[in-house]
């Protein structure tokens, strides 16, 4: 997580210590790379207030079966805004995985949010209090 995002740390951990495989992102020029990552602060390294994993990335991602999106408002489609970069729109794509989009309770948005074509909706949609599976 970063900046006012919910935080992942215990997210983090409950998926390391069952014996599952944590993925976290890495910006790599316009791009997000994954890097498998133990739960080792040791391992991360902070880059404009943001701490990456360190390590090469993996390159099949094909066994990914989950992945937590950051978002600033989610609509009742899946729809979501960003930070503005772009980094996760460009990702969503390649991954053939369960979108869940991680939210604070007042930011699942009743009103429809702007999207293009090009955008991928979320699956789901967790805050600390709920979650919510988008039909489709």
């Amino acid at each position: 997580s970063y900046g006012d995002e919910p935080q992942t740390s215990q997210l983090n951990s409950a998926i390391i210590n069952s014996g599952k495989v944590l993925l976290l992102p890495r910006m790599s020029g316009t791009e997000l790379e994954w890097v498998q990552w133990d739960g080792n602060p040791q391992n991360l390294i902070t880059k404009k207030k943001i701490s990456e994993p360190i390590g090469a990335p993996i390159e099949d991602l094909s066994s990914i079966s989950a992945i937590v999106v950051p978002a600033l408002r989610i609509d009742q489609s899946g729809y979501r805004l960003g930070q503005g970069g772009g980094y996760y729109d460009r990702a969503l794509p390649h991954l053939n995985a369960w979108k869940i989009g991680l939210v604070y309770a007042g930011e699942l948005n009743s009103e429809a949010l702007p999207h293009e074509s090009h955008d991928i909706p979320l699956d789901a949609a967790a805050s600390p209090s709920i979650v919510v599976r988008f039909n489709r």
